[in-house]
């Protein structure tokens, strides 16, 4: 209903109904109990799976997650133990009835994030409402209700007790590189200004204004500690006029294109993870240096993706970029043959993206990303390159053991190719016969 009232596209629709479990398992041919005794059956319909709640109250809560018990009740009793008065909207289809219990409507109008009820009770039964109240707001280009807020600064700690698994997919949706513009049209009924509409013109990313919020709520030391330690870091103005560490991440998830990878937010919020740990002031010039801060990074990253309980391949490719973000600035001065190794990396085009940014969030040059761009471009019209020239088997076929030496051979023959010094699978025979003779 929140989305419907706002004019975005629900991802998904809670069905709630005055049934009880067993009666919801009479009415379908096809259920799966998956939380029969919190009053949830899934009921699978052409091939679909629809999830089905009863009305509920909820007591006892313990773990700061999840009720010790259940009450099934009526559809108001259940709109008054959910989280914000904007997710407690109900809508009759048979009636056609919208119902609200909570001041919802009004809250969505004045946009507006309110815990229903007294904040401290409502976070206290699921601490991960304290993350959930600023992704919205975020996403939805909302204020949180000043009680509201003051709980979550004051209650922050308890985010520590959630699982990794269930914070990040709240960050996941959190850091995206939509416009706050995008996620709401506000279309309820009358109300459309020109104001308004500016208001949307002028708005950040949903990440830039989620960092932000992420700050201001006390959140970010007890979710990303790492990330925290950006905001005090001070840079050489000559190379980062926009300010602190914290700032330039910000300025550069200000900057993310909407149709982003996905991961291409994170490589923006942890490229620069390790200034802070490895900052040194000149005493003279008083130049600001962070030596090896992108090989430290990598290794926070790393630990950081890890606790979040990333996937493998995500952690690896993010951690790529942050190992090679520095690269770029060399570019013009490296080898053919390094160069194109740099582009036929799987993360370039990730990479590519993050260098751009960084650029656009200090200094604003992009020399060596137009280069770049262009190099891309030209190795693109020659497909010949990718594949080696040569493999392990051939080199055995030429009379050569397994081992060492024949990696070394074959680390020599594409340094070649890339350089262009050997052009096709003949030359590169001929040139390693000659090595063996030797």
């Amino acid at each position: 209903m929140r989305d419907f009232l706002l004019g975005r596209e629900p991802q998904d629709f809670d069905i709630a109904t005055g049934a009880k479990p067993e009666q919801v398992e009479k009415l379908f041919k096809r259920t799966i109990a998956v939380g029969k005794k919190f009053g949830v059956i899934i009921v699978v319909e052409n091939k679909h799976q629809f999830q089905v709640a009863t009305f509920r109250a909820e007591a006892d809560y313990k773990d700061g997650r999840r009720p010790e018990k259940v009450v099934f009740a009526n559809a108001e009793a259940d709109a008054l133990r959910r989280d914000f008065t904007v997710n407690g909207l109900f809508y009759d289809p048979i009636s056609k009835k919208t119902h609200d219990w909570v001041g919802g409507e009004k809250d969505l109008r004045a946009r507006i994030i309110r815990t229903i009820g007294k904040p401290e009770e409502r976070f206290a039964e699921d601490h991960l409402r304290l993350l959930r109240a600023v992704r919205f707001a975020a996403q939805l280009n909302f204020e949180i209700e000043p009680k509201t807020f003051a709980a979550i600064q004051s209650l922050a700690p308890k985010i520590k007790i959630i699982s990794a698994e269930r914070i990040r997919d709240e960050l996941l949706k959190l850091f995206s590189s939509k416009k706050v513009g995008q996620a709401s049209s506000l279309s309820l009924t009358e109300k459309k200004d020109s104001k308004n509409e500016d208001r949307q013109d002028a708005c950040p990313t949903i990440a830039a204004r989620g960092l932000e919020l992420l700050r201001q709520s006390n959140l970010l030391e007890h979710i990303l500690p790492e990330l925290a330690a950006t905001i005090n870091c001070e840079q050489s103005p000559d190379y980062h006029p926009e300010g602190t560490v914290f700032e330039h991440i910000k300025l550069m998830l200000e900057k993310l294109p909407a149709d982003a990878n996905e991961l291409l937010p994170w490589a923006v919020l942890l490229h620069d993870i390790a200034k802070p740990v490895t900052a040194e002031k000149d005493l003279k010039t008083g130049a600001i240096h962070f030596y090896g801060h992108e090989k430290v990074g990598a290794a926070m990253a790393e630990k950081i993706l890890e606790r979040l309980r990333f996937p493998r391949k995500q952690i690896e490719e993010i951690v790529a970029c942050v190992t090679h973000h520095m690269q770029f600035k060399d570019v013009k001065q490296m080898r053919k043959a390094t160069l194109r190794r740099l582009l036929l990396r799987e993360t370039f085009p990730l990479e590519l993206e993050l260098h751009r940014l960084d650029c656009l969030g200090s200094h604003g040059s992009l020399e060596y990303y137009d280069f770049l761009r262009e190099q891309a471009e030209e190795l693109q019209r020659k497909p010949e390159i990718k594949p080696p020239l040569l493999t392990g088997k051939d080199l055995i076929a030429l009379g050569m053991k397994p081992g060492p030496a024949m990696g070394k051979l074959l680390d020599e023959v594409r340094e070649k190719q890339l350089a262009d010094e050997l052009k096709n699978a003949r030359q590169a025979k001929a040139w390693v016969k000659r090595m063996l003779a030797q």
